[in-house]
């Protein structure tokens, strides 16, 4: 296998708390900590092992995003991508939108596996994967936890609803990463230091012809009703009165 192609997304870091705006527009970003989408960065560490493993050449990072994306890229370029691209504008792209774009970049790059997490933890839409192996025509599968290569296919082990299902699938293809298919190694300070002096391509969307117009409107944001506190009882006698206190039947 020659080219692995990774797909990362900027998101809030997962540690961060939320916030709503106060005039309820979007979430706060400003001064938040930000980071590689958690799945995207499993996909990417397993690209990094395939080819630690002799089974690919070169491993490239890819982001849609401001400019602000490439401080995740160089991450990724810190973990041991060996170079980065980053699809620059300044609009939030839709799922479609992202996968148009991407596909441009495959008909171009011929990657022979492309992998992304199964979603972003910010919008948890879990659509851009099936999206692209339909644009691309290509077989995909979805929520890996194993990945297994032999000459011109892949194994894949994925989780689903009823246990773990195995597939086999033809390359090029399609992975979206699942979270225990492994775990992202921990970047080092002098390989920062070196990611910070590698040359990320910078290529503006509009010159890829795909048509990002949003298909859906957001017309406002909002946080979650705040739940009641939990009331605590020493025995059943107590379950059931505080049942029949608020009004329950029995």
């Amino acid at each position: 296998m020659n080219k692995v192609m990774v797909c990362m997304k900027r998101v809030v870091d997962y540690n961060v708390r939320v916030r709503v705006k106060p005039d309820q527009t979007g979430v706060v970003t400003e001064g938040v900590k930000m980071s590689i989408n958690p799945f995207d960065e499993i996909a990417l560490e397993e690209a990094l092992r395939l080819r630690e493993h002799g089974k690919a050449s070169e491993v490239f990072a890819v982001s849609i995003g401001s400019a602000d994306c490439q401080q995740q890229l160089r991450t990724g370029l810190a973990m041991g991508a060996d170079r980065a691209i980053l699809i620059e504008t300044d609009q939030d792209i839709e799922s479609l939108a992202a996968a148009q774009v991407l596909l441009k970049l495959i008909e171009t790059e011929s990657p022979d596996l492309v992998l992304l997490g199964k979603q972003a933890i910010d919008n948890d839409c879990n659509q851009t994967a099936q999206m692209l192996a339909a644009l691309w025509d290509r077989p995909q599968a979805t929520f890996a936890s194993e990945i297994e290569i032999t000459d011109n296919s892949l194994r894949i082990t994925r989780e689903v609803d009823a246990g773990l299902e195995v597939i086999d699938v033809d390359l090029p293809a399609v992975v979206s990463t699942d979270l225990r298919l492994n775990e992202p190694r921990y970047v080092k300070l002098p390989d920062i230091m070196k990611a910070k002096k590698k040359p990320i391509e910078v290529i503006a969307i509009d010159e890829l012809g795909v048509d990002t117009t949003p298909m859906f409107t957001v017309s406002d944001y909002a946080t979650p009703t705040v739940r009641s506190k939990g009331q605590m009882v020493d025995d059943v006698a107590g379950l059931v009165g505080a049942l029949k206190d608020k009004g329950f039947s029995l």
